[in-house]
């Protein structure tokens, strides 16, 4: 968590892509991602710190939750944010998160369960395409079970509700590893005691669009940070990424392309 002390200023931000018109960065677990009402006594923001890195004004083009990671694209003038954001309303852009959920999940499916946003008194539509890539069985006892299962899963969001995806993996019973909001606290300790995570194993892996000056197809991809490289070696899932298309895989099981 930011320490309310500290200045705007932090360890340099990763950047996974850049040139005259736009970037993506790779936003670190924890780190909020702009200033708002609800962060009235929060010090340190990621368009604070990007601005004064790359020293250009920075349009956010769409949002991550707090305690998730991964790519997050930003425009540098309005026009260019104004074009990538209707990619994101018309839904042509793809992204495609990794998430590490308790219990074996089915091969691959699709989760349409409506859901409603803060304030607002009618839920909407809300579609989750999933991928388990990795799955496991570990021989530690919790509650009344002797093993507990995890499975490794690649996400696409077809719509973009309110923590969409930590809702719709609670909703089939399959919660994310490291959510204190709507996840399994026995799970979260768990990570916490016997491998060190102390984070929400959420991350926006894969973000796709078009370049609105390019006109070419981009694919960026967000490096995964320590934790979650710790959690892929100890149940060796290292080859569960570099052997899937993943784009290819859940749109060719959903018939969709998000």
């Amino acid at each position: 968590m930011p320490d309310g002390n500290r200045d705007s200023s932090g360890p340099a931000l990763e950047v996974c892509y850049l040139d005259d018109h736009l970037a993506v960065v790779n936003k670190p677990a924890g780190l909020l991602a702009h200033r708002s009402g609800l962060a009235a006594y929060e010090t340190e923001f990621l368009l604070d710190r990007l601005r004064e890195q790359l020293g250009r004004r920075c349009h956010l083009i769409h949002r991550l939750d707090r305690a998730t990671s991964g790519a997050l694209l930003v425009a540098f003038e309005p026009t260019i944010a104004r074009l990538l954001g209707e990619q994101f309303m018309s839904r042509a852009v793809s992204k495609t998160y990794l998430a590490i959920a308790r219990g074996h999940v089915d091969d691959q499916g699709c989760i349409d369960h409506p859901l409603d946003a803060p304030g607002k008194p009618h839920a909407k539509a809300a579609i989750t395409h999933y991928r388990r890539l990795a799955s496991i069985e570990l021989p530690i006892a919790l509650g009344r079970y002797d093993s507990v299962r995890y499975s490794l899963l690649a996400l696409q969001p077809e719509t973009g509700r309110y923590r969409q995806l930590r809702r719709h993996l609670k909703h089939i019973s399959h919660h994310l590893i490291g959510d204190t909001s709507h996840g399994e606290g026995r799970h979260n300790r768990l990570f916490r005691i016997e491998f060190g995570v102390h984070r929400m194993l959420l991350h926006a892996w894969r973000l796709r669009f078009e370049h609105p000056v390019l006109a070419t197809a981009m694919t960026i991809e967000a490096p995964l940070d320590v934790e979650w490289r710790k959690i892929l070696h100890r149940f060796n899932w290292q080859s569960a990424l570099s052997d899937v298309d993943l784009f290819a895989a859940l749109q060719s099981s959903t018939g969709s392309t998000p």
